[in-house]
């Protein structure tokens, strides 16, 4: 039997991959100011044996008012830094799985609560609520954003900057700038959110300007040997809002700037999105902006069963797939596709007795 291209290697700039499978960011919503905590240990870790290519923390704040909750991690001073420190030494005393990591600013979509009690926006001056920032004092929920000034741009390409060099000082194999499902970066791309009349708003090259800069901020400021990918929606399934012609000039500008993936998922920008979800639903999204670029292009949502999976990848739709709730589900899910497809995943030594008798090649040495 051939080897399923799911499993089979790929690089990204420097990094070795060694299959298609990479695991997406999903926020826990289980730190405390900002820092990592065990939850975080408990989570990741497990994970980094899942047999995935590559582990990416949770979309990780550059500075505390771009935070989606108070519960969420961050990465802009030293606490928070060594926070994440102690979780990587303790995933890495027993993995050497690739660790990526997704900078982030919710903008308008920041100070909420924790979604398992009801996730609503926190005004300002309330508990563990503050005023959020916007390209346009549009707002999310009820609360308008502030409009950001250009010295608040400053401060938050300043804060892209400095996150990227705490990433590189901790030794994270690549960084995913946050541009999608709704948060700042894609409030600048978006018309419905950005209604700026400077040169950060108005016409597609102008609302493309702000995410540009921070990408250049983040290339400047990170290793030039690890990769710097970006997460796009790149639909807002909304008329009149960012859609899928617009997001394939941008990933074009990226691949121009020297973005090294792209991750493309959507929506999250309105509460009038209409989504056709199904199985594989942004799966052609990806597909359009594979075929209009150079660089990999990973594809995600409702990825769960192998078959699915392989199909993306061997049909050339995408060149990684990337898992979310699947894999919270079942964090072995690698080892089942491989066991289902004829592949092969790296498994810890204390596990290797699980091998069932049947797929006595699962394993890779």
């Amino acid at each position: 039997m051939s080897q399923p291209a799911l499993f089979t290697p790929f690089r990204v700039r420097e990094l070795e991959l060694r299959n298609r499978i990479v695991i997406a960011p999903m926020c826990q919503y289980s730190a405390i100011d900002g820092c990592m905590t065990d939850w975080h240990l408990i989570h990741l870790g497990q994970l980094a044996m899942s047999g995935a290519a590559l582990l990416t923390i949770e979309a990780t704040a550059v500075e505390p008012e771009g935070r989606i909750s108070y519960a969420d991690v961050g990465l802009y001073n030293d606490e928070t830094e060594k926070a994440i420190g102690r979780t990587l030494e303790g995933i890495r005393r027993w993995s050497n799985m690739p660790i990526a990591i997704q900078l982030a600013h919710a903008g308008r979509k920041a100070s909420t609560e924790v979604p398992w009690n009801g996730g609503a926006q926190i005004a300002p001056g309330h508990a563990n609520g503050w005023q959020t920032v916007a390209p346009s004092g549009v707002p999310f929920n009820y609360v308008p954003p502030t409009t950001l000034d250009k010295d608040g741009l400053k401060r938050i390409r300043a804060g892209f900057a400095a996150a990227a060099k705490r990433a590189a000082h901790l030794g994270i194999d690549a960084v995913q700038i946050h541009a999608a499902h709704g948060y700042l970066l894609h409030q600048f791309l978006s018309p419905l959110s950005n209604q700026r009349t400077d040169e950060y708003g108005g016409t597609l090259e102008n609302r493309m300007r702000f995410p540009l800069e921070i990408f250049e901020t983040v290339r400047a400021s990170f290793p030039g040997s690890r990769a710097v990918t970006m997460r796009v929606s790149a639909t807002d399934w909304v008329d009149g809002g960012l859609d899928i012609e617009q997001s394939v000039a941008f990933a074009q500008a990226l691949e121009g700037k020297g973005c090294d993936a792209i991750h493309v998922s959507s929506g999250g920008l309105s509460p009038a999105q209409s989504i056709p979800i199904s199985p594989s639903y942004q799966v052609p999204l990806a597909r359009t902006i594979k075929a209009a670029v150079n660089v990999p292009v990973v594809a995600v949502g409702l990825i769960t069963e192998p078959t699915q999976a392989e199909a993306i990848v061997a049909t050339g739709d995408a060149d990684l797939v990337a898992l979310a709730r699947a894999i919270l589900y079942d964090p072995r899910w690698p080892w089942h596709a491989a066991a289902e497809l004829g592949g092969q995943v790296t498994a810890p030594k204390q596990y290797l007795r699980s091998q069932p008798s049947k797929y006595k090649s699962l394993f890779a040495p």
